[in-house]
């Protein structure tokens, strides 16, 4: 039987949390960023509980205006995830299944969105708290892990009512069988980020128990694995790219595996095309090269799914796997990627649940019938105790072997927490965090890989419930735009 889910309340929680050193990537520097909690309150066939969900709010991603400040972004993005709440708790205000919320909320969030003009991301985030939040108390009221929930297809997934080719496949016919029990860390290098010890500067060393420059980070943690930020200026790029080989090269012996991210900043696939030659045909490069499994969103998304771009890419004989990241903001963005001759799209939890599993669903199902397609996964600084886990539970779920980790990277560990949930998270997740020498909660990363026994056994990825009230995380007052009359 479908268990059906009503909706009593919402609360939010905000607690500040600062970076190590600054992230930068595409137009923005990340170094303080607000990480929200959204508790649910809700009824599944009859018995309340909560579910929890959370993430950072990093500037410049959602929708990467110059134009706006960080100041002036932040009060959208609060208000298009309260906005998702209030709908949410006048579509279950009697029992429905959990995609029948989801259908409705994602229609309703979409049309409003549309009509205040706001980016199809911002929609996504709005409807992916409330289906996380949900979803954990869900599967909490279950007393089922979400990897079960999900194949089991107790959330009544209608896969062909979100890409039409799937009429009448299940979840259970396309996803694996089982979830992952470890994933390969994917290394973000930052277009900041030093790569040796040399390249920081006396004044900006850190003294916090945890690697920063690049081969440091390969050397604590065996990593094989990374994801390199592009900056869209060719010499710059071609630079540290060189750079980058001869490291990569002398610390792993040459076997590792890379992505490129292009953060939107190449104008048009004429000019990334005209960059990738030179990177192709650059001798010291052949490694590099070599070793790349894909390149993730060059052009900015205001062009990236234009006919332009598909004529460009159509004409790209053997152009190298290429997918949509920003891009892939609605549930229809993927299957038009491909007609335009993309290679797929990344996972980010923050882009939706449902969407995520049906975009997994759709490049199975298209690599059975021998497309060349890919689904990768891909980070936004995510952090424990609560997003982090969620993340890698949808990544164990879809079977994304290798995923962008860079929360541990830029946050030192959980120490932004209070100690006791610190000490929590070691004692119900030790095969994923361990206490530092520093007495703080830190990933557990060993041979470049992360254990998930314990996220897989988890409701959704995090075994305790934690309280932001209790922990003296403010509480937040969000006014929304919806008339909820």
């Amino acid at each position: 039987m479908i268990p059906q889910v009503s909706i009593t309340d919402f609360e939010f929680f905000t607690h500040p949390t600062r970076t190590r050193f600054p992230f930068r990537y595409g137009i923005a520097s990340m170094t303080d960023l607000p990480h929200l909690f959204v508790r649910v309150r809700l009824s599944v066939d009859g018995v309340e509980g909560f579910g929890l969900a959370s993430e950072g709010l990093p500037p410049k991603w959602f929708t990467k205006d110059p134009a706006t400040t960080f100041d002036q972004d932040l009060p959208t993005m609060l208000e298009v995830i309260d906005h998702a709440a209030q709908l949410t708790k006048l579509i279950a205000v009697k029992q429905v299944t959990f995609f029948e919320l989801w259908k409705e909320l994602y229609r309703l969030q979409s049309l409003w969105t549309a009509e205040c003009s706001l980016a199809p991301l911002l929609t996504s985030l709005g409807v992916s708290f409330i289906e996380r939040a949900v979803l954990d108390g869900l599967c909490r009221a279950l007393s089922k892990p979400m990897h079960q929930v999900v194949l089991e297809n107790l959330l009544d997934l209608r896969l062909g009512e979100v890409h039409p080719e799937l009429a009448n496949g299940e979840p259970r016919d396309l996803l694996p069988a089982q979830p992952l029990d470890s994933i390969r860390v994917r290394h973000t290098v930052g277009l900041a980020d030093p790569l040796t010890a040399a390249d920081i500067p006396d004044d900006e060393r850190l003294n916090d128990g945890l690697p920063h420059d690049l081969e440091s980070c390969i050397r604590t943690y065996g990593l094989t694995a990374f994801k390199i930020k592009l900056s869209g200026d060719a010499e710059r790029d071609l630079d540290r790219l060189r750079r980058m080989q001869d490291l990569l090269d002398r610390e792993t012996a040459g076997r590792y595996i890379s992505t490129l991210d292009g953060n939107e900043n190449f104008k048009s696939f004429g000019a990334f095309r005209e960059f990738w030659t030179r990177v192709e045909n650059e001798p010291s490069l052949t490694g590099l090269v070599r070793n790349i499994v894909v390149i993730e969103q060059p052009v900015h998304r205001d062009q990236a799914l234009s006919e332009d771009a598909g004529e460009e890419l159509r004409a790209w004989n053997g152009h190298p796997p290429l997918i949509i990241d920003e891009s892939d903001g609605a549930v229809g963005d993927l299957p038009r990627a491909l007609s335009l001759g993309y290679d797929g799209t990344s996972h980010k939890n923050c882009k939706g649940i449902v969407k995520g599993i049906a975009n997994a669903c759709l490049i199975e199902h298209r690599r059975r019938h021998g497309d060349r397609v890919v689904l990768t996964g891909e980070d936004l600084a995510n952090i424990g105790p609560v997003a982090l886990l969620q993340d890698l539970a949808m990544m164990s779920l879809l079977g994304i072997e290798h995923v962008e980790r860079n929360g541990h990277h830029y946050f030192r560990g959980l120490s932004t927490w209070l100690e006791e949930w610190q000490r929590e998270i070691v004692s119900a997740h030790g095969d994923l965090y361990e206490l530092h020498a520093q007495e703080f909660a830190a990933l557990r990363i060993r041979n470049g890989r992360i254990e998930l026994g314990s996220v897989n056994a988890a409701p959704f990825g995090v075994a305790p419930l934690f309280d932001p009230a209790a922990a003296g995380i403010g509480c937040l007052i969000v006014h929304s735009a919806l008339d909820a009359t």
